[in-house]
């Protein structure tokens, strides 16, 4: 564990003030912390929130101490949210049919998982491409992660039939494919694959600032919708492409404001509001 923890915990903190977090790896890159605090602000709630940095070898270990040392629970971001599901000890219905969580609760001496990805991503295109229609075609989804799980799942519940799925490991793409009875392509064959797509999500981090780029050519319809879940640049290029092409497209910060709700009701005890000057503020920072 980095020493932004140890820094944490040294601070002049009130034990009885709940404390929370966003753990990965890395996770510098996160804006969870100026959402959180935001909200914490807003609604004068006396509480904290950390970003932490657990190397793989140090997972496990370091979340039973987040728990020991008196933490609400976690945000989980790449590449955890399948093994945090794994350890817990109570998963939701929805964790559990999604198979990852992007937010533990520590309560009564146990860890409880949750997957809020989904509802984030339904709730952030109902906002920002009111007219998406999920029936409409074929959903061209690239990645296998934890992400990829929520948002298949998410689509599937809102009504898509013909999910395709792309993987640049072909043997998780295969596994998550037989597990939600998806359509399989090849990684090689995604640029040909786009002409049909009525719809493209990136829920890799390619394209991430400080990750390798996505390398892909759109070729979709004129009536196409394009989202990215990278929200680090806010504009990835894939989007920037799509809007050069006139295609429509929904950045993946919405997303993040929309799935970080749910958990700052479990942890703080108020439900927030996404506002404008929320985005705002994420955007400034």
């Amino acid at each position: 564990m980095k020493d932004t923890y140890s820094r944490f915990l040294t601070g002049s903190m009130k034990k009885n003030m709940p404390k929370a977090g966003v753990i990965g790896w890395p996770v510098k890159h996160s804006k969870s912390p100026i959402i959180y605090r935001y909200w914490l602000e807003k609604n004068n709630i006396r509480g904290h929130y950390t970003d932490i940095e657990i190397s793989p070898d140090d997972f496990q270990k370091c979340i039973f101490q987040l728990a020991d040392d008196g933490f609400v629970g976690v945000n989980v971001t790449i590449p955890y949210k399948e093994s945090a599901i794994a350890m817990a000890d109570k998963k939701t219905s929805r964790a559990s049919s999604i198979g990852a969580a992007n937010m533990l609760i520590f309560r009564g001496g146990g860890i409880i998982a949750e997957n809020t990805d989904a509802e984030g991503f339904i709730r952030n295109l109902r906002a920002s491409a009111p007219d998406w229609n999920p029936a409409r075609g074929m959903v061209l989804v690239l990645g296998a992660g934890g992400a990829a799980r929520a948002i298949i799942y998410a689509l599937v519940e809102s009504g898509a039939s013909q999910i395709f799925i792309a993987n640049r490991t072909q043997f998780r793409a295969k596994n998550l494919a037989a597990e939600f009875q998806l359509s399989l392509i090849s990684w090689d064959d995604i640029n040909q694959a786009t002409a049909e797509a009525s719809m493209v999500v990136n829920t890799t981090s390619l394209g991430m600032a400080g990750q390798p780029p996505l390398d892909i050519e759109l070729n979709c319809p004129s009536d196409a919708l394009v989202t990215d879940i990278v929200y680090t640049p806010v504009e990835t290029p894939l989007l920037a492409q799509a809007k050069a092409k006139g295609l429509a497209t929904v950045d993946g910060l919405g997303m993040l404001l929309h799935q970080a709700v749910p958990g700052f009701e479990a942890w703080f005890g108020t439900r927030p509001a996404v506002t404008p000057a929320l985005r705002e503020k994420v955007l400034s920072a």
